[in-house]
């Protein structure tokens, strides 16, 4: 059963400060991203590019800027999605993000049905919209995200891999080994070492950082 918590309760009130969110066609590299903020910058449009790639403008954005922005994008062959298909395209990201992420245990279902039931919309070309803006396919970012939670939960948890497999909802552990190779090009035992190494480096830290304040409070 899905249950969302206090990470995914942030996150909905630092949205809050957002007016408008506008998400652009073919913008699937990083010079793309390096032309969008030129052109922002020079429209001095107050916004921000989330990391999912979506034009977040915090103060009301006239029709005649966007309008402009559309204008300058087309000329690098991009195309500012309207209002309506960018709401589409966020809640699809939305949706996916809160499940994988924000879940105490994955749904045992396809996603997407979950996706078609909270979009209420049986138009397919969503999903080449989706696919035109993120460049990778729905299921392909749902395995995005799902590796993602996998790191997260590896570094930041002492959960046994066997747990995180099926919190996943993956068959079984090696399942979850084989996609996390696929998709990352390491193995889940490297991250094991990364996190050992990290516990190191902090604790390095705290003990220095305690001997440095000993030495302060004894001087005094």
């Amino acid at each position: 059963m899905y249950k969302s918590n206090s990470k995914s309760s942030n996150n909905k009130r630092n949205l809050d400060a957002v007016r408008k969110k506008f998400y652009v066609k073919y913008m699937v590299c990083l010079r793309d991203q390096l032309i969008l903020k030129s052109i922002l910058n020079e429209q001095g449009v107050k916004c921000n590019i989330s990391p999912h790639g979506a034009i977040e403008c915090f103060d009301d954005i006239t029709e005649v800027q966007i309008n402009e922005l559309k204008k300058r994008l087309r000329k690098s062959g991009l195309i500012l999605l309207n209002e309506k298909e960018s709401m589409l395209i966020d809640r699809i990201i939305n949706t996916i993000v809160e499940f994988v992420h924000y879940s105490d245990s994955l749904p045992k279902l396809d996603f997407m049905d979950i996706i078609s039931e909270h979009i209420v919309s049986d138009n397919e070309s969503v999903l080449q919209i989706f696919s035109d803006v993120k460049g990778m396919s729905v299921l392909q970012f749902i395995v995005t995200q799902k590796i993602e939670r996998a790191k997260e939960l590896m570094l930041y948890e002492d959960m046994p891999y066997d747990d995180i497999a099926e919190l996943l909802n993956y068959k079984n552990r090696d399942y979850l080994t084989a996609q996390f190779k696929k998709t990352t090009g390491l193995t889940p035992a490297y991250f094991k070492r990364l996190k050992e190494e990290r516990m190191k480096i902090a604790e390095t830290y705290i003990r220095e950082h305690r001997h440095d304040a000993t030495g302060a409070s004894s001087r005094n």
